[in-house]
């Protein structure tokens, strides 16, 4: 129980996350929005490391992590040019449900086939996460050529590979922001070789900082649920339930914003209560 009640508080802080990301996007473009949230964030886990002052661990799991920032960062990266080349409608949902599912496959290997009831919850997770992240766009999710699914693919590798990888380096060390710590770096660092080959400039305008260090003090608080999710549970329990951060984004919108939900995105926050509902049995 405790480590679904982190995978939800996970999912919930990471898609409030998303939500102030998206406003930060609007001030500064994606990109460096991304990147000035990567970096205060990382700025907030070297203060959290220094007052609880955990001990540093080995080599291993740092580099594991470090590996698992950099693919998440990739991820992020092939998703945001999969859209600019008009693939909004296949890449959200494609990229998302991989993102879920590569976790399941790797959790079932490690820890066993999970219960029943869990893995029915784990199916309704799934169709949640897919029904959400189409979003409400006109433009039908269509398929012309398989190649429309290389960057999708692609993108949802990278945020699987983050899940699965983060699992790792939390197995191998009792410590908890330092692994944090070195995955936030290697991301920070390749986001910011990304925007200063686009010569993109590095200022932050005075209107966007609240919403900047918003969307930095929620994403660390998302990694942090996560890992304590890991710490007390299963993997694929925890990358499910924290795959679920789509869902509080588009109640956000819909609250504050007045953004429509579609009805698929309804459906999809339905089969989000029920697969939760499963997975508590």
């Amino acid at each position: 129980m405790l480590s679904i009640l982190f995978g939800l508080t996970s999912a919930l802080t990471w898609g409030a996350g998303d939500f102030a990301g998206g406003l930060s996007s609007r001030k500064l473009g994606a990109y460096r929005a991304v990147l000035f949230g990567d970096f205060f964030g990382l700025l907030l886990l070297f203060v959290a490391a220094g007052i609880y002052r955990e001990d540093f661990p080995a080599l291993y799991p740092l580099l594991i992590a470090a590996l698992a920032g950099m693919l998440g960062s990739m991820g992020l990266l092939v998703l945001y040019f999969s859209m600019i080349k008009g693939q909004m409608s296949i890449a959200a949902p494609v990229s998302a449900l991989l993102a879920a599912t590569l976790p399941v496959i790797v959790g079932g290997m490690l820890d066993g086939l999970p219960k029943p009831l869990q893995f029915l919850g784990f199916g309704f997770a799934l169709v949640a996460v897919w029904m959400i992240s189409q979003g409400d766009s006109n433009e039908k999710f269509h398929i012309g050529r398989l190649a429309d699914l290389r960057l999708p693919l692609l993108a949802g590798l990278g945020f699987g590979s983050y899940f699965v990888l983060m699992g790792a380096a939390t197995r191998a060390t009792t410590s908890t922001f330092w692994p944090m710590i070195s995955s936030r770096t290697a991301g920070t660092l390749l986001l910011l070789a990304f925007v200063l080959a686009r010569r993109e400039l590095l200022g932050v305008p005075r209107n966007a900082w609240k919403v900047v260090l918003a969307n930095a003090i929620l994403d660390v608080s998302g990694n942090l649920f996560y890992i304590l999710a890991l710490k007390t549970g299963r993997l694929d329990v925890s990358a499910v339930l924290s795959s679920l951060y789509p869902g509080a984004t588009v109640l956000l919108a819909w609250l504050i914003l007045k953004e429509r939900i579609s009805r698929n995105q309804w459906l999809g926050i339905v089969a989000a209560l029920i697969a939760i509902a499963l997975m508590t049995l």
